[in-house]
């Protein structure tokens, strides 16, 4: 989707329900500029208060060079004071925020979340919801960087990214909210995708009263044992020269068998696994024999075929306890990249070095179940964010809405699937009963948290923007739960080629899933039907 495209409509939209604030004499330049003599925030020191005009570029001259693959550096449509300082959270930790207070401020506000183990602010995010007249608030998580050095023997800087650092952001996000506004804040929202997934489920499970709305994507929950999935890959499939190795062209052949036995189970053969509960392919089709040989992209041989299996199997513990469920097939080729690519998992490395073990030189070769044991008996600060009674956020009448795409080479999809069934389990609800206040969408042919192969643009951020209508833009259909009681009953969805629409679908809310019905083709979105 093109910039322009997005900013006109998000401008477009944002002036039609904002109201632009002065200080009631003056200039919102004017207004920005002293608020830097108002401003008070316990236990931070203030970095800066810059009036950012509509049209300029947004500097990151706080922001170290590990994080500047985080930073948005196209002009501004819009104009918007922005504070940056960092606030002590501990005698041995610290968190760097800012927040974005724009002309056209709606009287809502809003907290991003982060990714990886997160350690940079999501400036897309913030970037795309200021638009739409959000005082947006974002952290660093209580370091800078994509590691886990600065974990190392510092437990303080470990709660902050598990949990203090996001909450501490919205309390003083919230007060500075009110002191520059008048009228305060109506409503309290949060936007978050994979870690930022996981952030947004933390507070409706911790922190029930932060939000009013949350909406959270590929959630990276249960997440002492997504760390201890991934460190798993690497044992599978070994090195690059091990004779357990499966190939990018390999991964690719094992795909279009995926597709052969799976596509069309759900009506339509689109190069798409509309659900992947369905899809348990028999991998023993690839087996190399007679006419083929071993070391060929077309076939597997017996121990390339175990790895193979091996991958799409489930995480055990002791007893047979289920601690990650498989990965979702459909994701194979990107996950090739990612996973099964004979190197170590970084997130999963720094984890056991800096955390579980301090020990820097922990060779991730060497991971056993043993490992993993130890990792999810600590769970410091309950990162795992699994709890699934969230009866305290359903009685002060919050709302979420879960998305995860089902092509997502990172987070399996089974995951959300998991915990959504975890939370129905725990609660004694029927999924009736959730649809009150806890909607989960999968979404066919999304990635990690973007576009993918398929109708993956919910308007979930940059990049992803469909339009306006709440049935296209997952964040103002939340807004539009919250403030005028009308739930989502499906997510739409658009498959872009290039700015030219190829086809939307309407994406189901589970348990449902999407069959193919007719009578026109699968581009027809008309043609599906929730199941």
């Amino acid at each position: 989707m093109h910039l322009s495209l997005l900013v006109s409509g998000l401008v477009a939209t944002a002036s039609a329900v904002a109201i632009r604030e002065t200080d009631g004499n003056g200039s919102f330049q004017k207004k920005c500029e002293q608020f830097s003599h108002k401003i008070k925030v316990h236990d931070a020191t203030i970095h800066g208060v810059t009036y950012v005009a509509a049209g300029t570029n947004i500097s990151m001259e706080n922001i170290p060079s590990t994080c500047a693959g985080n930073a948005y550096g196209n002009k501004t449509p819009f104009d918007f004071c922005r504070v940056s300082l960092n606030v002590t959270t501990s005698p041995k930790s610290q968190i760097y925020m800012e927040a974005w207070l724009p002309s056209n401020y709606s009287g809502r506000f809003l907290s991003t979340g982060n990714g990886g183990i997160g350690g940079c602010l999501q400036y897309s995010d913030m970037f795309y919801t200021t638009q739409y007249g959000f005082a947006t608030v974002a952290t660093n998580n209580g370091h800078f960087g994509d590691t886990g050095v600065s974990f190392y023997r510092n437990n303080e800087t470990v709660a902050d990214y598990a949990y203090r650092a996001m909450h501490t952001g919205v309390v003083v996000g919230k007060e500075i909210t009110k002191q520059f506004y008048s009228r305060g804040y109506d409503k309290s929202y949060y936007m978050g995708c994979s870690t930022g997934g996981r952030q947004g489920w933390k507070a409706v499970q911790k922190f029930p009263d932060d939000f009013d709305g949350v909406l959270a994507g590929s959630p990276a929950f249960n997440q002492i044992n997504l760390i201890n999935w991934g460190a798993r890959f690497l044992t599978i499939t070994g090195n690059s020269s091990a004779a357990s190795f499966v190939t990018g062209a390999q991964w690719a052949t094992v795909h279009e068998e995926i597709l052969r036995q799976c596509d069309d189970l759900d009506g339509a053969a689109d190069g798409l696994i509309e659900d992947p509960d369905l899809c348990h392919p028999v991998f023993e089709t690839l087996l190399c024999n007679s006419t083929t040989h071993g070391g060929s992209s077309s076939c597997l041989t017996g121990t390339q075929l175990e790895t193979v299996n091996r991958v799409f199997s489930p995480l055990y513990g002791d007893n047979d306890t289920l601690l990650y469920p498989r990965m979702q097939p459909g994701s194979e080729i990107p996950a090739s990249f990612i996973y099964y690519n004979g190197r170590s998992f970084s997130y999963a490395t720094d984890w056991f070095r800096y955390v579980v073990y301090s020990d820097p030189s922990w060779d991730p070769t060497s991971w056993t179940i043993h490992d993993a044991l130890v990792a999810d008996a600590q769970d410091p600060f309950n990162l795992s964010t699994f709890q699934g009674d969230i009866s305290a956020f359903q009685k002060k009448k919050g709302k979420v809405i879960h998305y995860h795409g089902m092509e997502d080479p990172i987070i399996t999809s089974d995951s959300s699937k998991m915990y959504y069934k975890h939370v129905a389990d725990t609660m004694s609800r029927s999924p009736t009963e959730l649809d009150d206040f806890y909607r989960f969408f999968p979404i066919s042919g999304m990635s990690h948290c973007s576009t993918g192969e398929g109708a993956g643009s919910i308007g979930q951020g940059m990049g992803t923007f469909a339009g306006n209508n709440p049935e296209d833009n997952v964040l103002l259909a939340m807004v539009q739960w919250v403030e005028k009681g009308i739930a989502p009953e499906y997510v739409r969805g658009t498959k872009f080629n290039g700015t030219a629409v190829d086809y939307r679908r309407k994406h189901c809310k589970y348990p449902k899933h999407n069959k193919h019905v007719g009578p026109g083709p699968y581009e027809d979105e008309n043609s599906w039907k929730c199941v």
